[in-house]
């Protein structure tokens, strides 16, 4: 049957239609940039314990002693070009980061975050990750960059969003942790915090009621429990605002200037470790 739509209307059509399916795609191709123009050493290794192996990226930086471990947990988005850029921004601070991407072999054939369709079905298959089997590559990667020549013994764990909350937990549960730093992540529960050995540092945002509300029963807690916790809200600043506040789309100022603060406080924790 003949299409009833005029020739210039389909493909009209098919562009939209095109552009539609690339955005997840290409909505980050600015991060991606970012990465192609770091002069740091970034590589993909594969991290392997029993039967499960982890693709994790790894980015070293450019200097002459050993350096810590940063352990990055990325957004519930999945291992994004922007997490990727993220660890590179870190590794220019002077730190090994070693990024896991957590939906490795839970993709389309097998694969990782890359291999999902969309956005959103990255999202899904991130909300339903088994919470043993992240700890255990948690663990894992960590372990395994803990025995690059280049590092010298310490590590600290920074997670964003979805992430932000597996570092807290992440901090609850290993013991040789030198720092964890949790960006608009939620709080483990309250009866796992005895376990935290190391400083926990937090990152909020005041236009995010969903995470920075849990701050002030968070701090009671911790205080109670005789562990450090040291949060920071700023003002204006929308959920995710490490990765807004450098998006070239970004329209609210407040999540650059929260950016801004948050990588020159981070930075100078880091170098307090």
């Amino acid at each position: 049957m003949k299409n009833p739509l005029p020739r210039r209307a389909r493909i009209i059509l098919f562009l939209a239609t095109a552009v539609a399916l690339a955005a997840p795609a290409a909505s980050q191709d600015w991060a991606k940039a970012l990465l192609d123009k770091s002069p740091r050493h970034q590589e993909w290794v594969k991290v392997t314990y029993g039967s499960r192996t982890v693709d994790a990226f790894v980015v070293y930086p450019e200097v002459s002693h050993k350096a810590p471990v940063v352990l990055l947990i990325h957004e519930i988005f999945g291992l994004s070009d922007w997490a990727r850029s993220m660890a590179d921004d870190i590794a220019a601070m002077g730190y090994i980061v070693i990024a896991p991407d957590l939906l490795s072999g839970a993709g389309p054939n097998g694969g990782g975050t890359s291999a999902f369709p969309d956005t959103q079905a990255a999202v899904k298959a991130v909300s339903g990750l088994n919470a043993d089997t992240v700890t255990a590559d948690l663990n894992a990667t960590a372990g395994y960059a803990l025995k690059f020549p280049a590092a010298n013994g310490k590590l600290a764990v920074i997670g964003f969003c979805w992430g932000g909350g597996k570092s807290f937990l992440f901090a609850t549960e290993r013991k040789n942790l030198s720092a964890a730093f949790v960006f608009y992540g939620s709080p483990p529960p309250n009866d796992s915090l005895a376990g935290i050995t190391a400083p926990v540092y937090g990152f909020y945002a005041g236009n995010d009621a969903r995470i920075s509300s849990t701050v002030p029963d968070t701090k009671t807690a911790m205080a109670a429990a005789s562990k450090k916790y040291d949060p920071v809200v700023y003002d204006g600043a929308g959920h995710g605002f490490m990765r807004a506040g450098e998006d070239p789309s970004n329209t609210n100022p407040a999540n650059t200037t929260a950016r801004t603060e948050a990588l020159k406080r981070l930075e100078s924790l880091l170098k307090g470790m």
